[in-house]
């Protein structure tokens, strides 16, 4: 299922918590992006109905297969992205980070792949 920009967003977040803390509640992801309780609410929603997600009975959210892999995904193109534009065009870490949140959205298959493939021959 195709899901927007900000669903991929709240997947990236949702996997790197877990990561970090373990377990991920909805208070965690609107303290994470500072979005407001009902915006993360709806989001949940949609990444529930999409199969991204499940929400346990203690309220802790779980990735589901295709959740985990698709978020494993956009954060692999996020880190990608920001070492391409660090590395190779000088740009400062911070503005690096902030433009590969935007570009790991709309990139191809094909500049993603050559990019990837430019740095591992560095």
């Amino acid at each position: 299922m195709k899901i927007q920009e900000s669903g991929e967003n709240y997947l990236e977040t949702i996997l790197l918590l877990t990561q970090k803390n373990g377990s991920v509640r909805s208070i965690d992801v609107a303290a994470e992006l500072d979005f407001s309780k009902p915006s993360v609410s709806r989001a949940i929603k949609i990444l529930k109905e999409a199969g991204m997600i499940f929400v346990e009975k203690s309220g802790n959210i779980v990735l589901t297969e295709t959740g985990r892999k698709r978020a494993e995904q956009v954060y692999e193109r996020h880190n990608v992205i920001t070492e391409f534009l660090n590395t190779v065009l000088d740009v400062d870490i911070k503005t690096a980070e902030k433009d590969a949140c935007r570009i790991e959205h709309i990139i191809s298959v094909d500049t993603f792949d050559k990019m990837k493939k430019y740095l591992s021959s560095l």
